[in-house]
Order: structure tokens, then sequence, then C-alpha cells
């Protein structure tokens, strides 16, 4: 029996087997949570299958950037459920153009304005309609941020900005919310070769540099995240909240790095 045995899980923003929140799931099933998905309508067609290879029928869209369809969606998924246990916002967006080039060039006023909402307040607007479902549960909210919160990064710009403030609200959702038992944290994952980071330019360059300068001297995979995801889930976490845990190889660690060649 796994240590998630019992538990309940939705997962908000899987997008296909090669993303972050598909490795989260795949953990979280196999220590014995049963699963709930949400996702952007033209996912659909990606999501819904997914959630069937872990033996879940219960999925729906919900675009995180609209309070009505975030109220639809609970409003559905209490039809099957009365309660759970954990949270997974795995949801992050900002215009293409915005991460290309130079920061200052290409940071536009709405690009600003929706990076934000749909990477920073979507977390606390899912953490409040999580509230009557995770009541008298000890409950579990995490979500997926990245070294480019605390240090610039080359064009990840505005994401950047944006995961800083996605780190704070957990800080913050985790004072509020421990009283009830709730604990919120994130996970800063490494570099991973996904849907969503093959907008970054030179995404490459980034997972070789990262393999090569990182103490385990390899990048991290999306069972690497997943089963910190399941840690911080579980009970065995219960003493943790408002923590960002690295999850990069070491990579976050390392001030300077000199290659075999360059040792005295």
């Amino acid at each position: 029996m796994g240590f998630l045995a019992g538990k309940r899980a939705l997962i908000v923003g899987l997008a296909t087997d090669r993303s972050i929140a598909w490795g989260i799931a795949q953990a979280l099933h196999r220590e014995g949570a049963e699963l709930a998905f949400s996702y952007i309508e033209r996912m659909a067609d990606r999501v819904v299958p997914l959630a069937k290879e872990l033996g879940s029928d219960i999925t729906f869209a919900m675009d995180v950037s609209s309070d009505e369809q975030i109220e639809q969606g609970f409003a559905h998924l209490k039809t099957r459920w009365n309660g759970f246990d954990v949270l997974v916002h795995a949801v992050a967006f900002a215009p293409r153009e915005a991460m290309s080039a130079g920061f200052t060039q290409n940071t536009s006023r709405e690009s600003f304005r929706m990076a934000h909402d749909i990477s920073s307040y979507s977390l606390t607007a899912l953490a409040r309609a999580s509230l009557p479902f995770m009541q008298g549960r000890q409950g579990s909210i995490l979500t997926l941020t990245y070294l480019g919160a605390v240090r610039s990064i080359p064009s990840y710009n505005v994401m950047g900005l944006a995961k800083a403030s996605l780190e704070a609200n957990v800080r913050f959702l985790a004072a509020d919310l421990g009283p009830q038992g709730i604990r919120v944290n994130g996970i800063s994952a490494g570099p991973i070769k996904t849907l969503a980071a093959a907008g970054i330019p030179g995404f490459r360059k980034m997972l070789g540099h990262v393999a090569s300068h990182a103490p385990l001297k390899r990048n991290v995979t999306i069972e690497d995240v997943g089963n910190a995801a399941a840690f911080l889930a579980s009970d065995l976490s219960a003493g943790i909240t408002g923590e960002i845990l690295y999850v990069d190889a070491g990579y976050s660690t390392v001030g300077m790095s000199f290659g075999e060649s360059e040792r005295e």
C-alpha cells in the first residue's frame, strides 16, 4: 500500500505525457492516490486518455484565468467528490513575444498582467475554491516554480517576475491556511524538456549548461519532480509548509563551477 492510499488529488494543468504534471500524476497514482484532472479546452484530446491510463474518469475543462470557469469546474468536481486532500497547481503562461530577446523591450503591460494572472493569481483562486473540499482534512497544496524567480535567466523575462510572485504567494497562503491544517509548498524544478519549455529561446543550451555545472552532472526528470511532489503531498511532510523545495540536481547551490581541465 502506498503512502498516499486514501488520498484524493486534483491536478490542474496537465498537458502532455512529457509535462512535469504528468510525472507528478504518475507518482501520486503509484502511491495510491485517487486522481482528478482539469485542463484547458484544446488539451482535452490529450488529457482525457492520460487520465484513463491512471484509472481516472474525472476530467473537466477549466480556464484558470476565468473566475466563472473555476466556479463551474469545482461545481462539476463536487458531483463526484465531496472532498479532496491535494491540489497540484501546474499552470504558467506568458505570451511568446515576451519570452524572447530583451526584457525591457519586450515586457508590455498586457504580458506582465497576463503572466501574473495565470501563473500566480490562479494559485490563490484555486486555493480558495479548494477550501470547502479540504475542510477537516490535512490538505496539501503544491505549485511549480523555477530558479528564474530569484535569479535572472536569459529570455525567461516576465515569467521570472511572475514566478517570484508565485513564491511569495506560497508563503502568504501557507500562513493564512496553516491554522486550518492546510500546507502550501512549491517545487523549483531544474529545466526539463517540456511543451512549455519549448517556448524559451536557447532552452537546449540551458539544459547543457545545467547538466555540466550541477553537482549531480545531469538534468532532472519529471520522475524526480514527481517523487518530491508525492512526498510533499503526503503526511510524511506534515511539518513542512511555506517552503520552496529545489529539485534541480543541486544546480541552485553552486556559486562557481570549473571543468576538470580547469582544476588545479
